[in-house]
């Protein structure tokens, strides 16, 4: 690792983020290294058409800056290990994965998400990153 240790953690808004930041805190204090914090955000296929009426402001832009937030919220669990904090609109996995890269980070800690069958036939999000990372990627397995 070089002298700037850096661990990429993706979250989400799940209950299960909490231990994810839980763990990554952890290697942080082993490994005397910083987080970054990440969430990627999308529409979500079945969200309303009359959801895009209510706002001037583009749902797009809404929906980042209540990512944004979450994402502040949730650091406050690992205050003194955050580097960063970042939000982009896209595809989770994809995101994560070239994110990742971007930050020059030395691992990827995400949670094992997705338990449904529908998940398991598309395959989760924590899985797409596992086959497509340049880089080592850690799944933590909750209980929840």
């Amino acid at each position: 690792m070089t002298q700037s240790h850096r661990i990429f953690v993706a979250l989400d808004s799940s209950d299960r983020a909490s231990l994810v930041l839980t763990a990554a805190k952890r290697l942080a204090e082993l490994t005397s290294s910083k987080l970054i914090l990440f969430r990627a955000v999308s529409i979500p296929p079945d969200l309303p058409h009359t959801v895009f009426e209510v706002s001037d402001v583009r749902l797009e832009e809404m929906l980042l800056a209540n990512a944004r937030a979450d994402l502040a919220q949730q650091a406050k669990q690992v205050e003194g290990y955050v580097d960063k904090l970042h939000c982009v609109f896209g595809t989770a996995w994809d995101s994560i994965c070239r994110e990742a890269k971007e930050a020059n980070a030395e691992l990827i800690v995400s949670g094992s998400h997705g338990h449904s069958l529908a998940a398991r036939m598309v395959g989760t999000t924590a899985a797409k990153v596992v086959n497509h990372a340049d880089r080592n990627v850690l799944v933590i397995r909750t209980l929840l």
